[in-house]
């Protein structure tokens, strides 16, 4: 089964849909997350690219990381019109 991360989803979203997701982003420097309180509060506004860009880890990093644990990352490509 592959297992795809939608960086639009919160991170709320995420974990419940991966529960090993949560100690994964706790490697990795999102220390909140293992917290129910705060996973239950941010996490369910916060998104992982919202996430790294307030605690300043490099979003490349973290899905490099998601990549090696065995994730396939989603991202939606906007194509702009001039």
């Amino acid at each position: 089964m592959t297992k795809v991360i939608d960086l639009d989803k919160t991170v709320y979203e995420l974990a419940e849909q991966y529960p090993e997701l949560t100690g994964i982003m706790k490697e990795i420097g999102f220390l909140g997350i293992a917290n129910p309180v705060m996973l239950n509060t941010m996490g369910r506004v916060m998104t992982i690219p919202k996430g790294c860009e307030k605690m300043g880890i490099d979003l490349g990093e973290v899905k490099k990381a998601l990549r090696e644990k065995g994730f396939e990352i989603s991202e939606k490509v906007v194509d702009f019109l001039e």
